[in-house]
This record gives structure tokens, sequence and C-alpha cells, in this order.
């Protein structure tokens, strides 16, 4: 009978006298999903830091809020002062140590004063992790209060060394294939992926697949994909653990086999270890532009809608320089502290820029460096860069290679949405090879007048233009839903995306016209032309400036109907604006502002504030209509987890999720009563209802969270109209008892009854909700909900779209919830028609037969 192995302990002390907190409590991505390493948190009550080991100071960070101490046995813990210190640059830090020394368990590392350290960061939780986790099995940490330098606050399990695996009883060994020469057409895309990852998880060895000096974990799909291995690539597979032989042995069979698909093996393969290392495919050729210009007119170029507008200026063709990088590096660990410091101080940096975003626009735009935040906590991310470290590579090559390679897989998939999020990875990682190299995109003074032009532009770039001399851009990449078009149309600036290649070419200092509306660019005008440019820059101005004079008007036809136009809000200082601009109400708060860019979930409590602080900034017995979570498809919660899904936008979002997690939903529905008596009139909104039984449950939880809430005030409760099912089924939703009022999401009903993607950047055009399809659904709607006493709202983009303003008035819409800024206009072109002629409009709208056709019905006097 073998002997067991002996599992080596080794014991920490407390680093620091305070409180043990988990590490998946803290509220940072990167530690509480332990990219950096597995260990513990600290919430320190003194100031003064000691090395929980005996053993040497192998890094102290510049800013001397972290330092490494590497054990006898090799371990090697970080220990990370607060959250967000690195930004002190060693304000309030006093190290008492130096790189290279020899210390003893107990001793000196850091003195800090915790007051204003504490004021300054965003937390104080100290952070105690080993880094190289592969030499270890196991942290068990304490709990309760711990005094520095005495207490055991965890002990650690050293991995076996000895060749043994303990879980399996059996001897583990180290095996490696021949070279394989991947025989699939299209080399291991997502199926064969998947393939070879169920086969290696049917085995308990740790199974690599390498490329070169490239690997990847054998049991992740999206580590495998990641690897970007094309047809007639070579490949290595090895194995260290019990069953190492076997399999290395199914493994490389089945690539040979072409893992599920029917593709004979490439020629010259029988001896496939004689072979030389095999070099990729060259990269296929563009598709060669169409012969002429798209438009039949060489000076004017076609694209996609991004933000509308319209805009004259001179053309500065925005370049990306190429960072230089070592490959290689000498110390992998070194490398490995450079790349998580400087992922710190990009995080920081995207905190700073989110906020200035929440303060320049509103906070779902701002939302979106939350999320860039988000993917800097991703483990494959870090898992591909942290691999080629460990192979030798510098930090700074080993990210850039990282990021890439994420961003490449993402431009890759079928889904368009998240292949634009390609551009939010690069976005990160340029970001982050910036602080590894110390250098910055050298920003040249633009001339006002400024129209950019660019094959992409980043959400960081786009957000941190300077708006007094920028008045546009163009990118010949990017959608309609891409987070820059997002971005653009907060902050009021034309942008068109998908321009043909040939802007490229345009020379800088090139007049041009933009318009951001129809998604073109046109040059080689004349002066004359120009000048009549300008007229209509001028006659629009005039015609807003009016509208302006009139924002706190009633919405009244010229005989006498009257039609409620209100605002779609993101938080309570959009509440705010939208009072300066007439409106009557709030038609949609989107209430998952309150829950983006934070690490756990609101409580009742700050729901209920958030709520109240948004009814109070409109005038007593205005409507507020709070939609319930609507996350899901592009807006995931990182505390809120939702399983990988195919198509995420026809999966578990909007009302599914509270349905799933029924507490989540019950939570907020107590916030949003408790907030009734605030002085608006609420009501409440489900999103994404599909069924009948949708609605049932949904209603069911808010009736019992009234029932005991004892709330006496008068809350509608209402449908979001975005799925095609609920439309054509409107007289059975409408006979429903306790549903008061549908509002049209317009932007997903187009999406999902045209079977469009809106953020296609070639289908985008055609996703217009003036198609005569969901002019119908919305006026069959209207006629369901009046025979039941009941009202219709819009709080979809065609409601802030004056040229659709009659037709919605004609069908019998009832209540016209706009962007802020969009709010004048639309009264204003309320006022400009009869109810008949709207009743009129409406007739003929929905018997064309394209947008083009509606849009006619109704044209656009500049004057």
């Amino acid at each position: 009978m073998s002997e067991q192995p002996t599992m080596v302990r080794v014991q920490m002390v407390a680093p620091l006298t305070g409180v043990m907190v988990p590490i998946d409590q803290v509220p940072d991505p990167v530690f509480a999903r332990r990219m950096v390493g597995d260990g513990f948190s600290i919430d320190p009550i003194a100031g003064v830091l000691v090395s929980p080991v005996a053993g040497e100071v192998v890094d102290l960070q510049p800013s001397h809020h972290a330092v490494t101490v590497r054990s006898a046995e090799g371990l090697e813990i970080l220990m990370h002062i607060g959250l967000d210190t690195v930004g002190l640059l060693g304000e309030g830090f006093r190290p008492q140590v130096r790189e290279g020394a020899t210390v003893a368990a107990g001793d000196r590392l850091i003195e800090f004063d915790l007051d204003p350290v504490g004021r300054a960061a965003k937390s104080l939780l100290t952070q105690v992790v080993v880094t190289n986790t592969e030499r270890i099995a196991g942290i068990v940490p304490a709990t309760g209060i711990v005094t520095a330098g005495s207490d055991i606050a965890a002990t650690v399990e050293l991995a076996t060394q000895d060749g043994t695996d303990d879980a399996a009883g059996g001897v583990a060994t180290t095996a490696t294939s021949e070279g394989l020469i991947v025989p699939n057409p299209t080399g291991l895309h997502a199926r064969p992926s998947a393939t070879l990852a169920n086969l290696a998880k049917q085995y308990r060895s740790d199974i690599r697949l390498r490329r070169g000096d490239d690997s990847a974990n054998a049991k992740s799909i999206v580590s495998i994909m990641g690897l970007a291995v094309g047809y007639g690539q070579k490949i290595v597979i090895t194995a260290h653990g019990v069953d190492a032989d076997d399999a290395v042995a199914a493994l490389a069979q089945a690539v040979k086999d072409g893992l599920g698909e029917d593709c004979p093996p490439p020629s010259g393969t029988e001896d496939t270890a004689a072979l030389p290392a095999i070099a990729p495919d060259p990269e296929p050729e563009p598709e060669p532009e169409p012969v002429g210009p798209r438009s039949g007119d060489w000076n004017l170029l076609l694209g996609v809608s991004a933000s509308p507008g319209l805009a004259v200026g001179t053309v500065v063709q925005h370049r990306r320089e190429e960072i230089e990088v070592p490959e290689t590096a000498d110390d992998h660990h070194k490398e490995r502290r450079k790349l998580n410091a400087a992922i710190d101080r990009a995080l920081l940096d995207l905190s700073a820029l989110q906020h200035k975003l929440e303060q320049d626009a509103s906070p779902d735009k701002a939302a979106i460096f939350a999320a860039h935040q988000e993917i800097l906590g991703d483990p494959e991310l870090l898992d591909i860069a942290v691999s080629a470290i460990d192979k030798g590579k510098s930090a700074p090559f080993a990210w850039r290679g990282a990021y890439n390679t994420f961003a490449d897989q993402l431009a890759g998939l079928k889904n368009e949405v998240l292949a634009g999020r390609a551009n939010d990875v690069r976005d990160v990682g340029q970001r982050v090879l910036e602080e590894l190299t110390g250098s910055r995109s050298e920003k040249a003074e633009l001339p006002e007048g400024t129209i950019l032009i660019a094959e992409e532009l980043t959400p960081s770039d786009t957000a941190q233009l300077d708006r007094s001399k920028v008045v546009g851009f163009a990118t010949t990449g990017g959608g309609a839903s891409s987070h820059v078009a997002i971005i653009a149309r907060s902050l009021d600036l034309p942008a068109v995306a998908g321009i043909e290649a040939r802007a490229l070419d345009i020379a800088d200092g090139t007049r041009i016209v933009l318009d951001g509306t129809k998604g073109t660019v046109q040059l080689g005008l004349t002066d004359e032309q120009i000048e009549g440019i300008f007229v209509r820059q001028q006659r629009l101005a005039e015609r807003k400036e009016r509208e302006e004079a009139h924002k706190d008007e009633p919405a009244v036809t010229t005989d006498g109907h009257r039609v409620a136009v209100v605002a779609n809000i993101g938080g309570v200082e959009d509440a705010r604006k939208a009072m300066t601009k007439g409106a009557e109400g709030v038609g949609l708060l989107r209430s998952e502002f309150v829950f983006m860019g934070r690490a756990t979930a609101p409580t009742e409590g700050e729901q209920a504030e958030i709520y109240a602080d948004c009814s109070r900034a409109l005038e007593p017995g205005q409507p507020l209509v709070i939609r319930t979570l609507d996350v899901g498809g592009d807006k995931p919660l990182a505390y809120l987890p939702i399983a990988p899904e195919e198509n995420p936008f026809l999966g578990i979002r909007g009302v599914r999720v509270g349905l799933e997690k029924p507490e989540v939903l019950r939570t907020q529905v107590r916030a949003i009563l408790a907030a009734a008596d605030a002085g608006a009139e609420l009501h409440v909104m489900f999103p994404m209802i599909a069924t009948i039984e949708d609605w049932r449950r949904a209603k069911a939880i808010y009736d019992a969270e009234r029932a005991a809430s004892g709330v006496t005030a008068h809350v509608s409760v209402g449908i979001m109209m975005e799925v095609p099912s609920v439309a054509v089924m409107a007289k059975q939703f409408a006979a429903e008892e306790g549903c008061d009022f549908f509002s049209v999401g317009t932007n997903d009903l187009t999406s999902y009854t045209l079977a469009m993607d809106r953020g296609h950047p070639k289908l985008a055009p055609q996703v217009d909700p003036c198609n005569p399809a969901i002019l119908t659904l919305i006026g069959d709607a209207a006629q369901a909900l009046h025979a039941h006493g009941k009202w219709l709202g819009i709080c979809g983009g065609v409601a802030s779209d004056p040229q659709a303003v009659p037709i919605l008035v004609g069908l019998g819409v009832d209540e016209l919830s706009c962007s802020i800024p969009a709010i004048p206009s639309v009264k204003a072109m309320v006022r400009a028609y009869s109810l008949e002629t709207c009743t009129e409009l409406a007739a003929k709208a929905v018997t064309c037969s394209t947008p083009e056709e509606v849009r006619s019905l109704v044209p656009m006097d500049e004057a």
C-alpha cells in the first residue's frame, strides 16, 4: 500500500489589526474574482502593515500602497492597502523596508495614515493574496478580528510536488502529443473548440493546447478559441495528472478525426512529428470595393447614421500610432506585478472617466465605462496574458497579444452587437498598454471646425473629444448602436458610422459636410453650396429657438386634442434637466442606472431614496413611469450572473431576470412603493413581457408586495410593449385586470418584428420604426386599450422623431416620452397639426409599403 504524501501547510500571521473579510466580498472585480491571486482581505483598524511570513521583500510599489514578500516555501504574498490607492502617489504611506530586504514574520513593512488614506481611497480594505496560485492547494482564512503579528490570519496548504495526485490516488505523469495538423477548413472555431473542451473535461489531468509560444486551457472553449488556430496549423497537446497519457491519446485522435467535422486531413500529415512548423495561412484578401462610389457620385460617401445633426468643417484624419514593446523579459514574477499594477491604474482612470461622463452627459452612458472596468476583470483575458508572461514574454508584449486575441475573437462572432464590443476591448487594452509602457498617444492640437475621420474611435476617444473644436466625426467601422455612437448622441455630436473606406483617403484640411441624420459625407462643394448649408443651419437654429421659447406650453393640436409629452431619463439629474425643457413628467425611468457601475446590488433603502428624489424633481402630480430592472442581453451585471446564452437578446433579460430571481424584483417593488408619496404620480412598468403568464406572474409579485406595504397612494401598473406577441394579443392583454397601460419600446419592437439587429452596420438603415408593420401594431394596440378605458404611450426612439409625431398622434398614442433635447420640437409638431389631419396621415401610413413612403407624408420644413 503506497504511502500518502503529507500535506504541507504554512501559517500566515495577520499583517494588520482589523476585521477579516472574504476576498470575494471585496468591491473590486480584479480581487474578488481572484485574478491577482487567492487569499483574504482585512478591514484595518490600525495603520501598520507587517509581514505575514518570514521571507524576502521582492517588490515595493513606487506609490508604497502595495508590497510583495516571498516566503521560504516560494509563496509570493501581495499585500495591497486599500482600493484605488495607487492614485494617492504615496501620500499617507511610509515604507519601513526596501526591496531585497529579509524580514521575519511580524516585521513592519509599511506604516500608513488611516484617516487621510481612508477619506481619499475608495476603501481601506487591504487585500492579502498569494499571486503564484499554482504553488498552493488552498487557503483557509480566519474570521473575526485579528491582531497584527500575533494572530493566525490564514493557513495555506501547499500543492503537492512529489508527482502524486492526492485526489485521484494515483501517480501523476506528464504526457505530450506529437505535432498535430488541424484539418478543419475553418480552424478551431466554436463547434470544434466545444467538442475538444468537452472531451478534455472527461479527464482529471490539467490539459493544455499549445501553438508555438501560445497555450490555452483545453477545458475552456473561450481559451481554445482565443488561440485562433487556423486550418493547417500545428498544435501540441500536453497533460499532467494521473490520466495524462489517456487524455493526450484521446484528444490527439479527436483532432486528427476533425473534432466532429467532416474534413479530410491536409496532405503530407502522415509524419506530422517530422514536419516543420507550418506558418499560418495568409490573411484572405479583402473583398474589393465596388467599382465606382456606392452613391454614384464620387463626392458623396454613404454610411449609417450614428448620431443626428449637420456639421460643416475640415477633415483631420485620426490614426493611432503603434506602441513598440520588447518581446521578452527575464523575471516573469516582476512582469506579472507590472501588469497587475498597470491594471490597477487603468481601473482608477476608468472610474474617473465614468464620473466625468456622469457629469457631462447621463449615468446610463457613463455605465459604458463601468463595463470597461468589468472587461479588465475577465479571467480569460488575464489568463492569456499571464500564460505568455510565464513563457518569458514581457508584460506589454503579453498583454497586447491577449487583448488583441480577445478582441479578434469577439469581432468574429455572428452576433453583431457583441462583435461591436471588440472596440471596447481594444480601448481598455490600449489603456493598460499605455500604463505599462509609459507611452501616451500624442493628441495633436485640433483646429476649430474639425471633422474627424478614422477607421475606429474608441469610447474613450469619443468621451474626451474637445467639443469646442470637433463638430463631427465619421468612422469606417462601427454601427448605430456601438458605444461610440451612444456617447456621440449623448454629446449631441453629429456622427456617421460605416462610411465608405475611401473616406480614409480624404486629405487633411479638406472641407466637407457631414450629415449625421442621413449618414453621409459630402465633399467637393462650391462656396455657394457651402453657403446654402450655412443658411440651412441658420434656419434650423432659428426654428430651435422658437421651439425653445414655447417649450412650457402644452402640446395641444389645433383642434384642441392634448398629448402628454414627457421625458426618458436615467437618473435624478436627468429629471431636473427635463423640467427645464418643458417635460410634463417622466415616461421612462431606466431604473437599471441604480444597479450598474457597482460591485453589489443596491439596497431597498438606497433604491427608495433615489426613486423619491426623482419624484421630487418633478412638479407635484406629474407622472413618473419607473421601468423595473431591465438587464440581460448586452447589459449584464457582475453581481447578478446570467448563464452564457447563444443569443442573449432572446434569452433571460428584462422581467425574465426578475421572475428567475424574484427577490430582486420584490425588493425593487417595495422600494418603488416606498416612494409613492414623494410627489409625482407613480407608474410601474414591466419590460420584456411576452406572454400573459409573464404578466400575471410579475403582477402577482407586485400585488403581494403592495398588500404587505400598507401604501395607500395610487400606483398604476403596465406593460412595456416591445415583443410582437403583446402587440398581436393587445386585446387580451388590455382586458387583463390591473393592466392600466402600455408603453411601446419601439427600438426592440422594430428589431424583433423585422428580425434585424439595429446594431448591424448593413441592416441598421432598414430598422426604421416608421415601417408600416410597426405602425399597424401600435395603432391596433391603442385601439384595444382605448376600448377598455386605458392609455398607450411611446417611450422608444420614434417618440423623439418629429417627422413621426403627427402619425403617432393619429394612431391614438396618448403619451410621447422623448429624449430630453427633443421635447420642445416634439411639442411644436403636435401644435402644428389638427387631430383630424393626424388621423388622415395615420390611415395613409399603415397602407404604405415602405418607411420612405411613410416619411414622405410628413415633409420637414426647415424654416
